[in-house]
C-alpha cells in the first residue's frame, strides 16, 4: 500500500482531539519552537528554518516547515520570539504564527528561571478534491476547500543553567473548536491541550569534547505518554553527533555542525520501527540557523546549539 490518504482526514472525522503537534526528531536545536519561555535565555538573537520530510515513500504523509526567531532585550531579564509554520498532511494543512513573550528571574549566580507566555492565530483547511468517499453525497466534506481560524495560547516555564536545563510547557490551551459549518453537521473536534517535559546535563569530557543526554516527554489526551531520549557528542563546541530513541515511533541519527559561530546546519535520518518501515523509507530532517546581535562576546548556555 503506497497511498495513506486518510492520515489526517481523522483530524476532521471526530478524532481531532488525538492530534498531536508537528514533531521535530531534533527537539534540542530548536526547542524555542516546544517552549516559549526559551526565549532570550541566550544572549544573542537566533533565527531558524526547519524542514521536515516524513515517512519518504509514502504519498500524502506529512511535511512540516518552520521559521523563528527569539532573542533577549539588552538588559536580558526579558525575551521576545515568534514562528511562523506550515504542516501538510494528505488533504489537509495547517498554517499558523505565535509571538512570544519571557520574563527571566535570576535564582543565584549561575541559575535562572524563565516564564513564558505565547499567543497566536492557526488556520486548519482542508482540500475535499482530494478526497475520495464511499458516499458521494456526504454534506461533511464537500468538493471545495473548507478552512478556519482558529485562536491559539501557551505557557512554560524553563530552569537552566550552564550545565544543565529543565522545562514543561503547554501549548493549545484554549481548547479551541474546529467548525467548518455553520448549521450543526460538524463532527466534534477541538484542538486539545499539549504537554511537554524537556531536560538535559552537559558533562565536559576535557577541552574538546562534551556529552550532552536529553530527555523529551509529551503527552495529549487520549493518547498514550512518549518519551525519546537523545546523547549527543560535541566536538568543541562546533561539530556533534547525536543518536536518538523515541519509544514506539523511530530511531534517529543526526550530524551538525557551527560555523564560524554564527550558522548551524544539522541534518538528522529518522529509521522508523513501526510497521511503517515497510512502507517507507524513513525521514528526513534539515535544520539552518543564524545567530546575530550578540550581547556578550562569550555564548553561555547552549552556546553550541
Amino acid at each position: 500500500m503506497k497511498r495513506i490518504i486518510l492520515i489526517s482526514f481523522l483530524v476532521f472525522s471526530g478524532t481531532l482531539f488525538a492530534q498531536q503537534l508537528p514533531h521535530f526528531s531534533q527537539y534540542y536545536l530548536n526547542d524555542y519552537l516546544i517552549n516559549p519561555a526559551i526565549a532570550g535565555t541566550r544572549p544573542y538573537f537566533e533565527g531558524k528554518s526547519a524542514h521536515r520530510y516524513q515517512w519518504e515513500g509514502i504519498t500524502d504523509a506529512p511535511r512540516t516547515y518552520t521559521l523563528s526567531a527569539h532573542g533577549p532585550t539588552k538588559n536580558q531579564k526579558m525575551g521576545l520570539g515568534g514562528y511562523l509554520f506550515t504542516d501538510h498532511v494528505g488533504p489537509t494543512r495547517r498554517t499558523g504564527f505565535n509571538l512570544s513573550y519571557a520574563y527571566h528571574l535570576k535564582i543565584n549566580e549561575s541559575l535562572n528561571l524563565s516564564l513564558g507566555l505565547s499567543a497566536g492565530v492557526l488556520q486548519f483547511m482542508i482540500d475535499g478534491s482530494k478526497i475520495t468517499l464511499r458516499e458521494s453525497d456526504d454534506d461533511i466534506i464537500t468538493n471545495g476547500v473548507q478552512s478556519v481560524l482558529l485562536p491559539d495560547a501557551g505557557f512554560g516555564f524553563y530552569l537552566y543553567h550552564e550545565k544543565y536545563y529543565f522545562g514543561f510547557s503547554a501549548p493549545q490551551l484554549l481548547n479551541s473548536r474546529v467548525t467548518f459549518f455553520k448549521d450543526g453537521r460538524n463532527p466534534e473536534g477541538t484542538l486539545p491541550s499539549h504537554f511537554f517535559v524537556n531536560g538535559g546535563y552537559r558533562f565536559v569530557l576535557d577541552e574538546d569534547f562534551t556529552i550532552e543526554p536529553s530527555v523529551f516527554v509529551k503527552y495529549v489526551k487520549p493518547a498514550p505518554v512518549q518519551v525519546e531520549g537523545t546523547l549527543r557528542v560535541i566536538y568543541q563546541d562546533k561539530l556533534w553527533l547525536a543518536g536518538t530513541y523515541r519509544d514506539k515511533d523511530a530511531i534517529t541519527a543526526s550530524l551538525g555542525y557551527l560555523i564560524n559561530n554564527s550558522f548551524t546546519i544539522a541534518y538528522a535520518y529518522d529509521f522508523t520501527t513501526t510497521n511503517l518501515k515497510n512502507y517507507s523509507n524513513g525521514t528526513h530532517e534539515l535544520m539552518v540557523g543564524v545567530r546575530f546581535y550578540n550581547l556578550n562576546k562569550k555564548d553561555t548556555q547552549a552556546s553550541f546549539e
